[in-house]
């Protein structure tokens, strides 16, 4: 097995993919107010978050002591791997999504915690203002 199992961005547009057909909006690379960044949040229809920190290899997973730092921004947090990824290395308290550029499938659900209510509303604004400015600069790439 080869440590780069399927580059982030493959990985990261088969996760939007999914959660694009659960109906939630997704942001890649999406800064939390803790400095630190998501690899993809999910918004849901109904307010919850969904954090997706996404695992390229093995070395990636274990230089990796940040990922506890997404879990006061999210109401549900995954790890995103590709189908070869070896799973036991994934800590249990974390839902985990297999997804190749095409597609992806959930195969352990995140546990629920329900983030406070002025958290949710400022990760929420934070998501929708991120998402405006994406879009304006997609459609006036000069500003």
């Amino acid at each position: 097995m080869s440590d780069i199992l399927l580059p982030a961005p493959a990985i990261a547009r088969g996760v939007c993919r999914l959660f694009g057909e659960m109906g939630c909006g997704t942001l890649t690379e999406f800064t939390i107010a803790n400095g630190r960044r998501l690899d993809v949040l999910a918004l849901h229809g109904d307010g919850r978050l969904t954090g997706v920190e996404i695992k390229s290899g093995v070395r990636d997973f274990r230089a990796d002591r940040k990922w506890r730092d997404y879990l006061d921004f999210c109401d549900a947090f995954y790890f995103a791997v590709a189908e070869d990824f070896p799973l036991a290395l994934l800590p249990d308290e974390c839902g985990i999504v297999v997804a190749d550029t095409y597609a992806a499938t959930v195969l352990r659900a995140a546990p629920s915690q329900a983030l406070h209510a002025a958290r949710r509303k400022a990760v929420t604004l934070r998501f929708a203002l991120t998402a405006s400015a994406r879009l304006r600069g997609w459609e006036d790439p000069q500003i």
